[in-house]
């Protein structure tokens, strides 16, 4: 470490901090990585460059499997971008994500963002600002609704960034009926984009160009030639094609991949078995009974599916929860009677949060539920309606008359168990505990606070509007006031309020699906799945809450299984041991999730057997075809289909990012020293430092003109294996990065420092640091001139070259010659003249160097460009294939048919075949007429990129010399 500078040091590493590097060099997001408050992490370095690699790429999708920190790569690109002063950035995602992406970025990042709802909408639109996505000073995070819903607004502004979130969500974006992911695509078709996902293939092929065509469209052709080509992968020069095409835009990182870096802790399953009582039996078989009839009044044959699942579901539950939706349809079958309108899945959406996300999902069967017929009965039909009303009404009063709840018994048992379990781990006592429905969610409330646990208990759910979340959200509001923890946002900051009570004072949290995405609760490492979702993705994403990067402990999962009921035992089983969803390490793999879809498919087949089944023989004999079929679906299809396409090799991978970490450790190492050095440079005399902790305190002022805090200050220098996650910060404490208000202003001031010609005396002896290499010119003098050029082409690039000589005219490269500066080294006050002799010979060798410089740019904007003119003769390819199969089997079609003509002696049925010919003739026509219009298509896709490339590789050259000095070496 350098213990003394001089100016030209200070000079020399201000620009080397603040200079842009290339794309492909890993030293890019050096800056942004000492700016931020994250861990390095090879594999997201290598994400973040994935996504930069090429100015004329339109975006990446980012794939790493669950756990891996999707949204830190995000962060490090969206901060890269922002030091690089592109400030139009968006982020759209889920709901209930919006504020712990406004948190992440702020805490880790310190970014700006804003959270666009109807509310913060509404108030910049008063305040004069006619887009409000129009933000300079702020990253944007919006949902995917909004996103819909202010689709114009999104259109109108030249984005340099868009993040899609969870982008799985937009996976069906090539069917027309995807109107969410069609909005958005339209939108933003102009705008660079990377999308995350954990999962971007999950139930077929045809997804992976949904989300392809969400990034560029010019990747594969359009829908037909896609299905044509890849719809059956069954060769190996297939898969190899597609994988090539899929390799520069999407990328994807293991697990097990990374475990040199990122450190994982256990799932620990434990089961608790119950036994319902009788009454609980008896309403079970009834509603199940109900379920099975062939004709129902209250679930119309368009929602059959979707309604008995939500039923079974909520019957599962507790009996609170089916006595609510027993009660929506009793009053359901009374307006039919009468003939008056009810709306039944809006009395069950309020207490089954994800209704409305299940109805998307299984569209199919939902798709005319907004649409009203009016329905009419004959006397038979009411008197069948009545009859079932009654049936209804009697479910619901035994329902209402069961108090005893067996499971919820069964609850204290279970917590008791894993306190026990937290305690042995040294764990928090902390408890999330999830249920499907609201009205279960207050039962167990009630319950858990009159039984123990009273004033420890949290609800957590899609409004939170229950006096506690309303009480705890106002004291949270009061305490940060002021601050930029407030977002503005009702709904993100009720949520951040109640997550921050389970945190600090609440011992259980109970938490519909509301909570399943979204929020980080790795200080708690409890999960309780009172009731058990069907959907493994569901359950995954519900033990991820906890059971995620950062948490220390083992996080023990807590289950129930109902001993009377086969079914549940053979759905727990599956759940356990087919998808090992509770215990290891990982949890459910994204392959294993991967095959089964969204979930949704999985979901319907479970259901399927609930509702056809009616022996226990039946259900195992159902339950043992459906563990078959998973078998060869799980372990051969989509999984090869998956590690095919989208990964490489656990060993090459790992190699790359051991060289990665290595490489990146060494710049960020470096940087942080040379931010020390030049801080320690600049404010000498006005802070006092201590070296050891990397901290400093202003004594006084630098730059009185601005409202500079005095300190103390600390970079978070990782060192004796602590990761910047493990270092302690006092509170007082600012966190001294490139990107502080402090930093920024030291390393202008040290560029503007005046640098004449002297004579530096470099120290070689008493500088700690040894370079060999630099140990020969020890007693030896020569000239060293360092020169900043700047190149606009593609993307702006700066470096520093150095020219540098013996006196006795021996060049030194570069490379060496910039270590010169690791080197103590002081000057008189003497300025001294340049000969022109040496002069002219360090024009020469700065020529050199910066003709490579320029021949390196050069040749890396050709193959930039080479792979977009590839990937455009490709997607021309692709635009034939279908066309053309057309115009030929409509070629082999009127071949057939002439020569059928031909033998016809019926003059009148000549000429109907030859009328029938015509019209063939015609409809080729008019494909080899689409056929030309396709190339005309993308013969202007091609002049655009012809004459965008043409504008950007003009290289603008800036050459400028910031210093020449004699130097000496002792």
């Amino acid at each position: 470490m350098l213990s003394t500078i001089s100016a030209y040091h200070a000079k020399f590493f201000a620009y080397e901090l603040t200079r842009q590097l290339p794309a492909n060099d890993v030293g890019k997001l050096t800056a942004s990585l000492q700016d931020a408050q994250v861990d390095l992490n090879p594999h997201q370095v290598e994400a973040a460059l994935f996504a930069f690699k090429s100015p004329l790429s339109k975006g990446a999708i980012l794939a790493d499997e669950v756990g891996l920190g999707k949204t830190i790569e995000a962060g490090i690109i969206l901060s890269q971008q922002w030091a690089e002063r592109k400030r139009r950035l968006l982020i759209i995602g889920p709901s209930n994500l919006r504020k712990q992406w406004n948190r992440e970025l702020a805490d880790k990042f310190y970014l700006p963002s804003k959270i666009l709802e109807s509310k913060s909408f509404n108030e910049e639109i008063k305040q004069g600002n006619f887009n409000p996505f129009n933000q300079k000073d702020n990253i944007i995070i919006c949902s995917y609704h909004f996103a819909k819903n202010k689709a114009p607004y999104l259109e109108s502004i030249k984005w340099d960034l868009v993040i899609i979130d969870e982008a799985h969500r937009l996976r069906n974006v090539y069917k027309p009926s995807n109107k969410i992911g069609n909005a958005i695509k339209d939108a933003l078709a102009h705008c660079k984009k990377v999308l995350l996902t954990a999962t971007p293939l999950q139930n077929s092929i045809l997804e992976l160009y949904g989300l392809v065509s969400l990034i560029d469209p010019y990747i594969f052709g359009d829908l037909k030639s896609f299905k044509s080509q890849f719809s059956r992968l069954v060769d190996q020069e297939n898969y190899d094609d597609l994988r090539n095409r899929l390799q520069p835009v999407c990328k994807r990182t293991l697990r097990r991949q990374v475990l040199e870096y990122i450190k994982y802790t256990e799932r620990i399953p434990i089961v608790v078995e119950f036994s319902p009582g009788e009454d609980e039996m008896q309403l079970y078989w009834w509603v199940t009974e109900y379920l099975q009839r062939e004709k129902l009044y209250a679930l119309p044959s368009s929602q059959r599916q979707l309604m008995t699942l939500i039923l079974r579901k909520l019957l599962a539950s507790s009996t609170y929860a089916i006595y609510g939706t027993l009660d929506a349809l009793v009053k359901k079958l009374d307006a039919k009677v009468e003939r008056h309108e009810f709306n039944d899945l809006e009395a069950i959406n309020d207490d089954f949060e994800t209704l409305e996300e299940i109805q998307d999902e299984w569209s199919e069967e939902v798709e005319n539920e907004n649409s009203i017929i009016e329905e009419i009965f004959t006397e038979q039909e009411i008197e069948e309606l009545k009859e079932e009303k009654s049936d209804l009404e009697k479910y619901r009063e035994l329902a209402d008359k069961i108090r005893k709840n067996s499971k919820a018994e069964q609850l204290f048992t279970a917590l008791e168990k894993g306190f026990e379990a937290l305690q042995n781990l040294g764990a928090n006592k902390k408890a999330l505990i999830f249920t499907e429905s609201r009205r279960t969610q207050d039962f167990l409330y009630d319950l858990l606070e009159e039984r123990g646990y009273k004033d420890m208990v949290l609800k957590f759910n899609g409004t939170n509007n229950d006096p506690k979340s309303k009480e705890i959200y106002k004291a949270y509001v009061n305490e940060h006031q002021g601050t930029d923890i407030l977002t503005g946002s009702l709904t993100a900051d009720k949520r951040a309020a109640i997550v921050d009570n389970f945190k600090e004072e609440a011992t259980i949290m109970i938490a519909t699906e509301a909570a399943a995405e979204g929020i980080n609760l790795q200080f708690c490492s409890l999960v309780v799945n009172f009731d058990l979702p069907w959907n493994p993705q569901r359950i995954e994403q519900r033990i991820g809450r906890c059971h995620r990067y950062g948490q220390k402990y083992d996080v023990v999962v807590i289950n129930f299984l109902n001993k009377k009921n086969a079914a549940d035992q053979r759905v727990y089983e599956l759940l356990d041991v087919k998808f090992r969803l509770f215990d290891g390490v990982f949890g459910a793999s994204d392959e294993v999730l991967g095959s089964i879809g969204n979930g949704v498919d999985f979901e319907k087949r479970i259901a399927s057997i609930y509702q056809q089944c009616r022996t226990t023989d039946e259900i195992q004999s159902a339950f043992d075809s459906l563990q078959k079929e998973l078998k060869p679906d799980i372990s051969e299809r989509i999984q090869e289909t998956r590690q095919v396409l989208l990964e490489n090799f656990d060993e090459e991978v790992r190699e790359k990012l051991r060289v990665n970490l290595i490489e990146s450790k060494e710049y960020l190492n470096k940087f942080e020293e040379r931010l020390w050095a030049t801080t320690k440079y600049y404010l000498k005399g006005s802070a006092v430092f201590d070296e050891d902790k990397y901290a400093f305190r202003l004594t006084q002022n630098p730059f009185p003109q601005e409202n500079i805090h005095r300190g103390p200050y600390m970079i978070l220098k990782p060192e004796d294996g602590k990761r910047k996650s493990e270092i302690e910060v006092p509170d007082d404490t600012n966190i001294y990065r490139v990107g502080h208000k402090l930093a920024k202003r030291i390393l202008k001031a040290c560029k503007q420092i005046e640098t004449p010609n002297k004579v530096l005396v470099f120290d070689y002896t008493n500088t700690p640091t040894k370079v060999t290499a630099l140990e020969k010119y020890v007693g030896q003098s020569g000239w060293l001139q360092v020169n900043h050029i700047e190149i606009a082409s593609f993307e702006s690039e700066d470096y520093l070259t150095i020219a540098c000589r013996t006196d006795n005219g021996d060049i030194i490269d570069n490379t060496l010659a910039q270590r010169f500066f690791s080197i103590h080294a002081e000057h008189n006050n003497h300025t001294i003249d340049v000969t022109s002799v040496v002069s002219k010979h360090l024009d020469e060798i700065t020529f050199a160097e910066n003709q490579n410089i320029i021949s390196e740019n050069a040749n890396r904007n050709k193959d930039f460009f080479d792979t977009e003119m590839d990937k455009l003769d490709q997607w021309a390819d692709d635009m034939k294939i279908s066309l053309e199969k057309e115009i030929r089997d409509l070629d082999a079609e009127i071949k057939l048919r002439k020569a059928e003509a031909k033998k016809m002696l019926n003059l009148e049925s000549k000429i109907k075949a030859q009328r029938v010919i015509k019209e063939l003739e015609k409809k080729r026509s008019e494909k080899r007429q689409h056929l030309f219009e396709a190339q005309d298509v993308i013969d202007v896709e091609k002049e655009t990129l012809l004459e965008d490339v043409e504008k950007r590789l003009k290289q603008k050259i800036n050459l400028n010399t910031l210093f020449t000095i004699k130097w000496e070496m002792i």
